[in-house]
Formats: structure tokens, C-alpha cells, sequence
């Protein structure tokens, strides 16, 4: 083997442990900051009616409730996170009905979507 072919093999096992310890780093940042997330489901509901817009929410509701479940029973931090999940859930679906009857029921102010290109 000449020197040519073994620089090119050093080479590439540097590059292999430098992408092996970037993986590794990369998962155990994604397990540290385990963010979990859950899709809710609404193409069956009348969103039109404020019977639609009240099933919407609840199923906003439990889906936070499940997303914030938390095994230390911190109660004071679950309701932070639903509160959280809640506020960003009714921001993206951006129904009005739907706004309103949160704005009604707990009296915060989802965020506003801001359009970007």
C-alpha cells in the first residue's frame, strides 16, 4: 500500500469517528430535550358551529393533557405546558370561532401567526 492510500484511509476514518461522535451528540441532545408532540385530528367536525369549535377544543385539551403528562406529578409545570400547548395548538389551527371560545374559556390571548416568505 502506498502513502497516497493510506492518507486516503486515515482520512476517511477520521471523517467516520467525527460523524460518529457528531450522531452521538446529536442523539443525546434529542433525548435531553425530548420534546414530544401529538396531531389532532378536526376534518370530521362542523368548525363552523360552536358545537364543532367546543369538541375541537376538548380534543385540544386532552392532547395537551397527554403531550404534558408528566411522572414526577409536578402539577404546577403540567399546567404550564397545557396552558402552552393549548395557546400555540388554537394559534396554528387560526379558526376564529375557535380563538373566541378559548379566549372565553380561559381568558388568555392565544399568539399571533405572522406571515413570512
Amino acid at each position: 500500500m502506498n502513502s497516497i492510500d493510506k492518507t486516503d484511509n486515515r482520512t476517511i476514518l477520521a471523517y467516520a469517528a467525527a460523524m460518529w461522535l457528531a450522531c452521538a451528540l446529536v442523539a443525546s441532545n434529542a433525548s435531553a430535550n425530548d420534546v414530544r408532540s401529538e396531531t389532532v385530528k378536526f376534518a370530521d367536525l362542523d368548525v363552523k358551529t360552536s358545537a364543532g369549535v367546543q369538541a375541537l377544543y376538548g380534543r385540544i385539551h386532552a392532547a395537551a393533557r397527554r403531550v404534558c403528562e408528566q411522572p414526577s406529578g409536578e402539577q404546577q409545570a403540567v399546567r404550564s405546558c397545557v396552558a402552552k400547548a393549548e395557546s400555540d395548538a388554537v394559534a396554528k389551527v387560526n379558526l376564529p370561532l375557535l380563538t373566541a371560545f378559548y379566549q372565553g374559556k380561559t381568558g388568555i390571548q392565544p399568539p399571533a401567526i405572522i406571515a413570512s416568505r
